[in-house]
């Protein structure tokens, strides 16, 4: 259902049929009809079971998605293995979603599947982008991906796989189990890792990039290597505005598919990542452990 077609010819049938002395009442139909269609879309809802083998996973919608949804990007968030399992709110003490909860403005839908174990499957993410065809409208030109330690190699295998729906990604202090890297080569990447990560060396990024300088397709790739950072120090990307801008910056609409190279994500920034949001009011609706940090990944 497109709202914003429902929505005018609610209001334009609204203004023939009331006469003057009903328009208060025409109103509170238009408004009891907007709330009625917005509530179709809940802040966030956790999907259960609606992929036959697939996997579970949370769907946030913003607050202004029953106006904007054509035009409406898509983020999909892969988690680091500490949030493996088979319980769905652990995919939410840390990431994009999490970064809403404390005030970070993301006009985007935002998908966090949850991994049960292993490596992330490519084969399975394009079966939840399916899914989110098939129930949600959103611009299909902007589809992000951005992961951290094994959802950095999550994000890796997924772009590297279907580059085709990706606009651009972000891979955190991850590496690649792709045995052929030639289609990262075809969207916009950025992989960022910390010098000091002893969960992940940084030689597992190092590999990456190294592997498309030997096949020469690095023009449209970004990566930071940045000096002293741990492993869960990376993670105050999802919390920082500069993260969304650049993903935002890119689009399959865009048939040469540049790289943006003018928004820098500065280890300042990632310092001062908590400090210009707020923590406000729970709209998710969902408990979470105030002790869970990204830093304690």
């Amino acid at each position: 259902m497109k709202i914003n077609i429902d929505l005018f010819c609610i209001s334009l049938s609204l203004h023939y049929l009331c006469s003057m002395k009903q328009k208060l009442v025409c109103i509170f139909l238009l408004l009891a009809s907007v709330v009625s269609m917005q509530a179709q879309y809940d802040l966030l809802s956790a999907k259960k079971g609606v992929i036959r083998g697939g996997y579970d996973f949370w769907v946030y919608t913003p607050e202004d998605y029953y106006f904007s949804q054509e035009s409406t990007a898509l983020i999909v968030f892969l988690h680091g293995a500490s949030l493996c399992g088979r319980d769905l709110n652990r995919v939410l003490r840390y990431g994009p979603i999490d970064a809403v909860k404390m005030g970070r403005d993301i006009p985007a839908l935002i998908v966090a599947p949850q991994n049960p174990g292993g490596a992330w499957n490519p084969h399975k993410l394009n079966d939840v982008l399916t899914w989110m065809e098939e129930h949600y409208a959103y611009d299909r030109s902007r589809v992000y991906v951005l992961g951290m330690s094994l959802g950095g190699y999550g994000t890796l295998d997924f772009a590297g796989t279907y580059p085709e729906k990706i606009a651009a990604a972000i891979a955190l202090c991850g590496g690649s189990t792709l045995r052929d890297y030639s289609k990262l080569g075809d969207l916009p990447l950025w992989i960022a890792h910390g010098t000091a990560d002893r969960a992940v060396s940084v030689r597992e990024s190092q590999k990456v990039v190294e592997g498309m300088q030997r096949l020469g397709i690095t023009n449209r790739l970004r990566y930071d290597w940045l000096k002293g950072a741990s492993h869960g120090a990376l993670a105050r990307f999802f919390y920082t505005s500069k993260t969304y801008e650049w993903l935002f910056q890119h689009t399959l609409n865009d048939p040469s598919r540049p790289v943006n190279i003018t928004i820098d994500i500065t280890q300042s920034d990632l310092s001062g990542a908590y400090k210009d949001i707020k923590r406000r009011t729970d709209q998710l609706e969902v408990e979470l452990n105030s002790s869970d940090k990204p830093w304690g990944l």
